[in-house]
């Protein structure tokens, strides 16, 4: 907080409002003046209360909306966070936070919503300085357990990591800012991530100095000085030691035209490290992939209603010539031939493989091979720690997963869904969970019969599929299931649970700790 600098870009006032999920372009500072509610942050779902804040970092979706006819009156303020050389700085608080309710909390956020719709702007510059006392206030009255404590502190200086890694980072320094000793830290570090804590900073450098190579002409000393590192011949040998190439061959390997041609390639690309020059992109079909990388991805294809516009798209790629196309090969045969027709392009096969497979297939053709190594053996890492956790919370009881989709529910109707939850974490299987059964639908009876602990609801976000959702949540026999009684029914969405690639299914195990768990894994 001591290298920090705060500013107020505005504030808004909500009573019993519902705001829709809403791209946050800065930092955002929720706070209950009375009330209560639930609170959308990307796909963590929070109970608004006036025990608690929370807080959103640009780049994240924020929605709210009041709750089983409670009263909501809360406060939203947008901030900026710079460091003291004036970049833009990443706030080491995120998500909720518990604090003691406080009447002076209430009081500050009433005086810089009148300062900031006061027309004078010497009343506007007052309202920084309330900001500033309420920020010292909420964060000087944080509640932690001893484990949430130490798990906040590991969380803090990752995320110190993910925003300075250009900086001189010691163990030191990193144990100071969680405020243990040095030796508990390593040891801390690694047994939570499951990777020591140098190794996760030079994989932060080694990272974003492959997204500089890609997306500037500077030279591999400018390079090297801007992760952190002030030799370039020891970057070079680091690079090479962590990708098992030459920063030169890495980046002449990458000067490819590469377009990814469906959203699961661009999830396995990705995966790879590898920004495309061209993929779909669409705010509600890959919300995610357009909201993350549209600003990296030079062209856009159209992603609307997956692959609807396949025509233009096809068009669009033969107008900017990509040096290659990948694509899965579950096309139909006339896009299929129009594709093969006019360009370059390698089909990576459906049948008989899975994402991993799929992985290594695209990585091959790239010549990535390490980095698909690599990724696997992140992904099983983070699969182990969710695993334990995720046991830990909820014991043996049993997960079903639910699409509703116009008037029809599936169950796990994906095959993503199916392998994360019941193969990758080995959650609790229950009967008749295979790919027959998940395409017919299933009946609000059948859901009581199966009788799960807890339940994992996907609903489609068109008016059938809404009003579906509505009318079965009306019913009495959905009322009277187990799941919902012990209110242990999660909204999940469709990006990524419906999609298959490497990186989607890295973001289901994510968004089941944070929802089973009330944690951040990784």
């Amino acid at each position: 907080m001591d290298d920090l600098w705060f500013k107020v870009r505005g504030i808004e006032r909500f009573h019993d409002v519902r705001m829709e999920p809403r791209l946050v372009e800065s930092h955002v500072l929720f706070i209950v003046k009375a009330g209560g509610g639930r609170l959308m942050i990307d796909l963590q779902s929070y109970r608004l209360s006036q025990d608690t804040v929370h807080i959103a970092h640009p780049g994240q979706t924020a929605g709210l909306t009041a709750e089983n006819g409670e009263t909501l009156d809360l406060y939203m303020i947008m901030f900026d966070v710079r460091s003291e050389t004036g970049t833009e700085a990443v706030f080491l608080y995120d998500g909720e936070i518990h604090v003691r309710a406080d009447a002076q909390t209430q009081v500050l956020c009433d005086s810089i919503n009148d300062c900031f719709r006061n027309e004078r702007a010497l009343e506007r510059f007052r309202g920084q300085s309330f900001f500033q006392e309420l920020l010292y206030g909420a964060m000087s009255q944080i509640r932690h357990s001893p484990e949430a404590d130490s798990r906040t502190a590991l969380n803090r200086t990752k995320a110190y990591i993910d925003s300075h890694y250009s900086e001189s980072l010691t163990i030191e320094r990193l144990a100071r800012m969680a405020d243990i000793s040095p030796k508990y830290y390593v040891n801390l570090f690694k047994k939570t991530y499951g990777i020591s804590a140098i190794d996760y900073l030079t994989e932060a450098r080694v990272n974003a100095a492959k997204q500089l190579m890609m997306r500037s002409d500077a030279r591999l000393r400018d390079i090297a000085h801007q992760v952190g590192y002030n030799d370039e011949f020891y970057f070079s040998r680091l690079f090479k030691k962590e990708t098992g190439m030459s920063p030169t061959a890495y980046l002449k390997k990458r000067s490819r035209k590469i377009a990814a041609y469906s959203p699961s390639v661009l999830g396995q690309m990705l995966a790879l490290k590898t920004i495309p020059y061209a993929a779909p992109l669409h705010p509600k079909w890959t919300a995610y992939y357009y909201m993350t990388y549209r600003d990296e991805i030079p062209l856009h294809l159209s992603a609307y209603r997956f692959n609807e516009d396949w025509e233009s798209n096809i068009e669009t790629l033969i107008r900017h010539k990509p040096d290659t196309i990948i694509s899965m090969d579950d096309l139909e045969p006339e896009e299929r031939e129009r594709l093969e027709k006019y360009t370059n392009v390698e089909f990576i096969p459906i049948k008989d493989t899975d994402w991993r497979e799929r992985l290594r297939l695209i990585a091959n053709y790239l010549e990535l091979q390490h980095e698909a190594e690599s990724r696997l053996l992140s992904y099983e890492r983070k699969v182990r720690i969710a695993r334990e956790r995720i046991h830990k919370t909820i014991k043996d009881d049993t997960v079903l997963a639910i699409s509703i989709h116009k008037q029809n529910c599936y169950r796990s109707p994906t095959r993503g869904m199916r392998e994360v939850l019941y193969e990758d974490l080995q959650l609790k299987p229950l009967p008749d969970c295979h790919s027959e059964a998940c395409k017919k639908p299933i009946s609000v009876e059948q859901i009581a019969e199966i009788d799960a602990d807890r339940i994992l609801l996907n609903v489609c976000q068109e008016t059938e599929s809404l009003n579906g959702w509505q009318e079965l949540q009306s019913g009495q026999l959905w009322k009277s299931l187990k799941a919902v009684r012990k209110n242990q029914v999660y909204l999940i969405s469709s990006d990524p649970w419906r999609e298959y690639s490497a990186y989607s299914c890295e973001r289901m195990v994510e968004d089941l700790v944070r929802q089973l768990c009330g944690d951040r894994p990784f």
